[in-house]
């Protein structure tokens, strides 16, 4: 059995499981939700996330003048970010961040296994030239083998992002995910709602939600 306690908040960030996360989680991870309550609540639950990411981000002090003419000492949020969802599932989680972030610039991965070696290959990237200099949120709602994570984040290493400002946004996760991705980049911040049991024999996660992505799309077969 996989420990990742050593983990967890140091890396690993887990959502308050508050009796109306626990209610949107039995909605969502219900085979006989409709894909309108499936969409509808997965979107909520991918705000929360979000919020949690956002707030893991460096702030600066900002000093302003109240309305009764008095200072309050408050923050501003860090600039320079990108989201950067990994193609397909992870563009279910763009418009949760572009409602909490106006104008927030979007990158975007491609990346599958491939056939004959059965790795995780490249086909596609698409990212901000100064993506080094940038904050990046990656955004993908499963976190299994760690397999398309870890080939994402060595994508934005490779553009020369650190490690340390890359906070990886997930839906759900294992600790066999979990233990691929922090032990090969221990400075990457994991965001997640929820961490399952393990990985099954066909590397679905248990009790887990299906295939997200044909769920919130609408492509089930």
């Amino acid at each position: 059995m996989i420990s990742i306690d050593a983990y967890l908040e140091k890396n690993v960030h887990v959502l308050p499981q508050t009796g109306q996360l626990r209610a949107m989680h039995t909605i969502v991870r219900n085979r006989d939700t409709s894909r309108e309550d499936f969409v509808f609540y997965s979107e909520r639950i991918i705000r929360l996330l979000v919020e949690a990411g956002l707030d893991l981000l460096p702030f600066t002090p900002l000093d302003v003048t109240t309305s009764v003419g008095a200072t309050y000492h408050g923050l501003a949020f860090a600039g320079n970010l990108v989201g950067v969802p990994i193609i397909r599932a992870g563009e279910s989680m763009e418009a949760g961040l572009r409602a909490l972030v106006r104008g927030v610039r979007i990158g975007k991965v491609l990346i599958q296994r491939d056939k004959t070696t059965k790795q995780p290959k490249l086909y596609y990237a698409n990212l901000p030239r100064d993506i080094a200099s940038r904050h990046v949120l990656l955004l993908d709602p499963m976190l299994a083998t760690g397999g398309t994570a870890n080939a994402a984040i060595q994508v934005l290493v490779d553009r020369g992002v650190p490690e340390e400002n890359i906070v990886f946004i997930t839906f759900i996760t294992v600790p066999e995910g979990i233990e691929a991705v922090c032990s090969r980049f221990p400075r990457v911040r994991i965001v997640t709602s929820a961490i399952e049991e393990r990985l099954n024999d066909d590397a679905y996660m248990l009790p887990g939600v299906g295939d997200f992505g044909d769920r919130f799309f609408g492509t089930e077969k």
